[in-house]
């Protein structure tokens, strides 16, 4: 059975795309420094990440929860009259 989760900003989005949306923001090097995660400084990839995470859910947590912080920014960033500017 589906539930509407109208304000959940996770709601709907894979983990795939979490962590791809992450590397392509912060890249592998920063993600690794929010995210002390091996998988994320020892020879990194998608595919491992999502090994990791699916596995520990203290770790998916992080990510998931940087990848609010990341939405926010964003936001913030495109409602700003300064992009680029904090």
């Amino acid at each position: 059975m589906s539930q509407n989760q109208p304000n959940n900003p996770l709601h709907g989005v894979t983990l795939e795309k979490i962590v791809t949306e992450l590397v392509e923001h912060y890249g592998w090097g920063e993600l690794g420094i929010y995210v002390r995660i091996k998988c994320f400084n020892t020879n990194p990839s998608v595919k491992s990440s999502l090994t990791f995470l699916r596995k520990n859910e203290w770790a998916r947590t992080k990510v998931e929860n940087l990848y609010l912080d990341m939405l926010h920014e964003k936001a913030r960033d495109k409602s700003s009259p300064w992009p680029g500017r904090r």
